[in-house]
């Protein structure tokens, strides 16, 4: 049966934004942080830890990790202690923020904290020991087992945002020749192992050859040997891989388990689907923060004062760009086309800053996104530059008739020649946008051959020089095409 109802746009914004800000997860987490803050403010110490307590034991470990991170430090450590078990303070530690885990252990022992290592897989415990000092992690380590100490360090020599970060060194693989039934047993003989929606499959000198999904290990005969029910490896990375080419492998073709090879075809490690979900969420945060401007992590409740430390270094970039356009005006305000052009600056400003800014943004989602590449980059630049030409010829020839319009007829006297006026403007206005579409487009190009996030094209520096050489270059044209038109 169909919907004859009809949305207005309004309702759609409404209904959208509603839904961000009241989803069921931002909804619980506004209802626990009430709960723990009315726990907080209870009278007596004995009061307080009893409804703690209870709210620990009701409320799902990963809700707590990210309720916390509104309280006060010296408070998160409370919830931690309250939690019925150790598998819940793991989850809690693994899901929490960097912030939560920094005051926890500064509060916690070297002992507790290899209690909560030894159970943890090793590549989650790699991201949690990062919020420990050298020395600590150093003393943490030597407490560990030999073995799971050893496989923490393998993963620590790796760069944070490379695929043997991501990885776990703990998965399931064996010879062609096992049988499903040996498989099996083994599985069940190691539980500690979580990574079992597959195995993997290597040859004599360990070399990976295939995989076994973990149905097939289910349907088939215990009798049956790896080799025959086996598929082929399609897809797989190195150590030293980036994060980003990891994504973009996961991302195209789906892989739950993305094998991590050596330079010898010898397999080292495994990077679950959820790993990636992860880098993927970090990968959005950074993105996101470039292009604000600001290195601040908005999960955390940071002081006033460091999130204003965060964001100034880039706003200063913007204060100096505006002193350099106050001076470049202050210089040419002796000139007879200058009487008209101060009026139009911010008209200037905002259409080449808008121009720049779509540019920039369509260039760096299609690197992101892995649809634009070294062979497409050519067309790439010339399809924006053609549409920054065509917004510069439209809406300069529409800005120039409106404003030749309004000040022959006196409705809006700019002072000067009306013709003068409208074809600088109409001129300045094409000018600024093929500046604005210059820089926005080759920008993001100039950060990645750098290895600068291309994010950072579209952050407040990249707006910042946009609106300076706008400008600069619309009163460079005013100079030249008034003179003309004036006389």
């Amino acid at each position: 049966m169909e919907n004859d109802s009809v949305v207005e746009p309004d309702e759609e914004f409404t209904t959208f934004t509603g839904n961000l800000m009241d989803s069921k997860t931002s909804h619980l987490d506004d209802v626990l942080n009430e709960k723990l803050e009315r726990a907080f403010h209870k009278q007596t110490s004995q009061i307080r830890l009893h409804d703690i307590a209870k709210i620990a034991s009701e409320h799902d470990p990963i809700d707590l990790a990210h309720a916390v991170t509104r309280l006060p430090p010296s408070a998160r450590i409370v919830v931690y202690d309250n939690l019925p078990d150790i598998n819940a303070k793991i989850i809690f530690m693994i899901n929490t923020g960097s912030g939560t885990r920094s005051a926890i252990f500064r509060q916690i022992n070297d002992q507790e904290i290899k209690q909560l290592i030894e159970k943890m897989p090793p590549d989650e415990a790699v991201w949690i020991l990062d919020d420990m000092s050298d020395r600590r992690l150093k003393r943490v380590l030597d407490l560990l087992d030999h073995k799971k100490a050893s496989r923490i360090r393998e993963l620590q020599m790796h760069d944070r945002n490379s695929a043997g970060r991501l990885m776990t060194n703990e998965f399931f693989s064996f010879n062609m020749n096992t049988t499903i039934g040996e498989v099996t047993a083994h599985i069940r003989d190691n539980p500690g192992i979580e990574l079992t929606r597959c195995v993997f499959v290597v040859n004599e000198e360990g070399g990976l050859t295939g995989y076994v999904p973990g149905r097939n290990l289910m349907v088939n005969p215990h009798f049956l040997p790896l080799r025959q029910v086996m598929r082929p490896v399609l897809h797989k990375v190195t150590a030293d891989d980036s994060r980003d080419e990891v994504v973009d492998l996961v991302e195209r073709y789906k892989i739950p388990a993305l094998a991590v090879v050596d330079e010898h075809d010898v397999l080292v490690g495994v990077i679950t689907y959820e790993d990636v979900v992860g880098a993927m969420e970090d990968i959005a945060d950074e993105t996101i923060a470039s292009i604000a401007g600001t290195a601040e992590d908005v999960s955390e409740q940071s002081p006033i004062f460091q999130r204003f430390i965060w964001r100034a270094p880039w706003l200063v970039v913007t204060l100096c760009a505006g002193l350099i356009t106050a001076t470049a005006m202050a210089y040419f305000k002796d000139r007879p086309w200058f009487l008209f052009v101060p009026l139009f600056v911010p008209l200037i400003a905002g259409m080449s800053g808008n121009v720049g800014i779509q540019c920039s943004t369509i260039l760096v989602r299609g690197m992101s996104t892995g649809s634009l590449s070294t062979g497409t980059k050519r067309n790439a630049v010339l399809q924006e530059l053609g549409i920054g030409l065509i917004i510069g010829l439209v809406f300069g020839v529409f800005c120039g008739l409106a404003v030749y319009l309004l000040n022959n007829f006196e409705i809006h006297h700019a002072g000067g020649d009306p013709v003068a006026v409208g074809t600088t403007v109409s001129v300045g206005l094409l000018g600024a946008c093929l500046m604005a579409t210059m820089l926005g487009t080759f920008s993001p190009f100039f950060f990645a051959r750098f290895r600068i996030d291309p994010a950072v094209a579209s952050g407040p520096i990249v707006t910042a020089f946009n609106d300076v050489l706008s400008t600069l270059m619309f009163f460079l044209i005013a100079r030249l095409i008034y003179p003309i038109f004036s006389v």
